[in-house]
C-alpha cells in the first residue's frame, strides 16, 4: 500500500505553507529540532535548516524504542541534506513508570527526551553566549484530537510547536514535502517500537527486539505499511486489507519466522491496519 500523498496543486499554495514555515525559523537566531526521522520531523528539520543554516541542530534520541531502520533513516536524511546532527542517548527504559507501559508511556518518554535535549540547550548557551537555543518538535493540528500524552511533557517544558503554531495538517506537512521534492513525502508514519507492545505488558528490551525483527522480515518481502503487535506469546499483524492475500502466500514462512523469534501464535488482524490500534483499550476518559 502507497501511503496516500495529495497532489500539492490540490492545496491553495503549498509555497506559502513552506515559506510560512522556512519564515517561523527566521524569526530565531538559533534552533533545536527534536528529530527522529518521521515526515513530521524531518521536514521540521529541513525547513529550520534553510532558514538558519548551521545555526541549528536536529537532535536524534537514540533508544532501544527506536528500530535500526529507522535510525539509519534519520541519519541518511540528515546527511543528504546537510542538516548538523546530534545523536543522544535517553534512557527512559531506567523509568519503571516507563517500562511498566501504562496509558502515560509515552508522556515519560518525552519527558526523558525533553530533559536530555534541554541539557544540551545549555551547553550550546553556554558555549555561544548569544541568543537562546529554542527546542521545537513536530506535533500537528491533526495530532491535538488524537491521544498524544507525549504533549504535556512537551507543554511542561515550553518546547515549541510550529505546526500547531501555523495551522498546518499532517496532509499540509506531506505536500510541502511533495512541493520540495523530498523523499520523504510518502514515507509511512513510523512511531516507535513501543507503541506495539499492548498497554499493561512491561516494555522490555527483549519484547523490542522481538518486534523489530519481526516488522523487518516482513518489510524485506515486500510488505511496506505494517505493524506487529506484541500481546505477550502472541505476534498480531496488521497490513492494508489489499494486502491480505500477498501475505497469506507467504504465511509459513512468516510464521516460521514469527517462532524462531518467540512466538507461540501468530495472527492476522482481520480488521487491516490502523495506527493507534492499541489505544482501542483505553477508557474514553483517559483518551480526551
Amino acid at each position: 500500500m502507497k501511503t496516500e500523498l495529495a497532489d500539492p496543486e490540490q492545496i491553495v499554495n503549498p509555497a506559502s505553507y513552506a515559506k510560512n514555515l522556512v519564515d517561523f525559523f527566521k524569526m530565531q537566531q538559533h534552533a533545536i529540532v527534536a528529530y527522529s526521522g518521521g515526515v513530521d520531523s524531518a521536514l521540521l528539520a529541513y525547513a529550520a535548516h534553510r532558514a538558519l543554516e548551521d545555526a541549528m541542530v536536529a537532535v536524534l534520541a537514540d533508544s532501544p524504542s527506536l528500530s535500526r531502520r529507522e535510525y539509519r533513516h534519520a541519519i541518511n536524511f540528515a546527511q543528504t541534506h546537510g542538516i548538523p546532527l546530534q545523536i543522544i542517548r535517553t534512557r527512559e527504559m531506567e523509568n519503571p513508570a516507563y517500562q511498566v507501559n501504562q496509558a502515560d508511556r509515552c508522556y515519560h518518554c518525552k519527558k526523558a527526551l525533553f530533559e536530555k535535549i534541554d541539557s544540551l540547550r545549555r551547553q550550546l548557551l553556554n558555549s555561544s553566549n548569544v541568543a537562546p537555543w529554542p527546542i521545537s518538535y513536530g506535533v500537528n493540528v491533526d495530532d491535538l484530537g488524537d491521544y498524544r500524552p507525549g504533549m504535556q511533557a512537551a507543554r511542561e517544558a515550553s518546547i515549541q510547536a510550529p505546526y500547531v503554531d501555523l495551522g498546518i495538517t499532517k496532509q499540509t506537512i506531506r505536500q510541502v514535502c511533495a512541493y520540495y521534492k523530498l523523499e520523504i513525502a510518502d514515507k509511512p508514519a513510523m512511531p516507535c517500537m513501543a507503541s506495539r507492545i499492548a498497554y499493561g505488558e512491561e516494555v522490555t528490551e527483549e519484547k523490542l527486539s522481538q518486534v523489530e525483527s519481526a516488522e523487518d522480515f516482513l518489510y524485506d518481502i515486500g510488505l511496506r505499511v505494517l505493524r506487529v503487535r506484541h500481546h505477550g506469546d502472541t505476534a498480531r499483524i496488521e497490513v492494508p486489507v489489499e494486502e491480505f492475500e500477498p501475505l497469506i502466500n507467504r504465511r509459513m514462512e512468516i510464521s516460521k519466522k514469527f517462532h524462531e523469534l518467540g512466538f507461540l501464535y501468530v495472527s492476522l488482524d482481520l480488521d487491516g491496519f490502523k495506527s493507534g490500534s492499541l489505544n482501542a483499550v483505553l477508557e474514553p476518559t483517559t483518551t480526551r
